[in-house]
């Protein structure tokens, strides 16, 4: 496993996993963690876009009402304005690796270190960063840049796990073994004191 620190942030790629219309159906919403989820995730998009860095979106389907692949919400939301040449790529399982050819674009594009945002913090995010470690890349994992909504003990009903807890352990198993914990202004001020747009070696994919 390579670890971010070691990776200069101009050989990464901007991962912006699940950020769809599915999560809107139903009730949860309301209820979900990090209200500033749009605006910090807009502002990780704005900077990777600046500095001439690859963003790649990924949407995700299953049998759950709204995720089905003929649901009209499996679609980015409308904050998200992803530009015609950022990929968009589909998955049917929880890691954005292992039901699409994902690692084949990133080895095209010769990246070693993915920062991780979207949605669900500890499921579809969670489990693609553990993931990329184990293929070897190193891993920022942009906890603000992510949400959840709490998860109902379905062998105990009317108990719950809350957001604040989720992410407290989501923060502890990913941190020093599969990803480093990092934060949207922390990744923009590494952009500005160690990043020149002129020298990446990437094309704005």
């Amino acid at each position: 496993m390579l670890h971010a620190s070691d990776v200069p942030i101009s050989q990464s790629v901007l991962l912006v996993i699940d950020v769809q219309d599915s999560f809107l159906v139903g009730n949860r919403w309301s209820r979900r963690s990090n209200p500033d989820f749009e605006r910090n995730l807009s502002k990780l998009i704005t900077l990777y876009r600046t500095h001439n860095l690859p963003v790649i979106f990924i949407l995700h389907s299953d049998e759950d009402q709204g995720f089905h692949i003929d649901d009209p919400e499996v679609r980015l939301m409308t904050f998200l304005e992803r530009r015609e040449v950022e990929p968009l790529i589909h998955k049917q399982t929880r890691s954005c690796f292992t039901s699409t050819r994902l690692e084949s674009m990133l080895i095209e594009r010769g990246a070693r270190r993915l920062l991780i945002a979207g949605i669900q913090t500890e499921q579809c995010c969670e489990t693609t960063a553990r993931v990329a470690a184990d293929l070897g890349y190193a891993v920022d994992f942009i906890t603000d840049g992510t949400l959840t909504f709490p998860i109902p003990n379905w062998d105990s009903p009317g108990e719950e796990l809350n957001t604040e807890d989720i992410i407290e352990r989501t923060e502890y198993a990913l941190r020093r073994r599969f990803a480093r914990i990092r934060t949207v202004k922390e990744i923009e001020s590494e952009l500005a004191s160690k990043f020149d747009a002129e020298t990446s070696p990437f094309l704005a994919v």
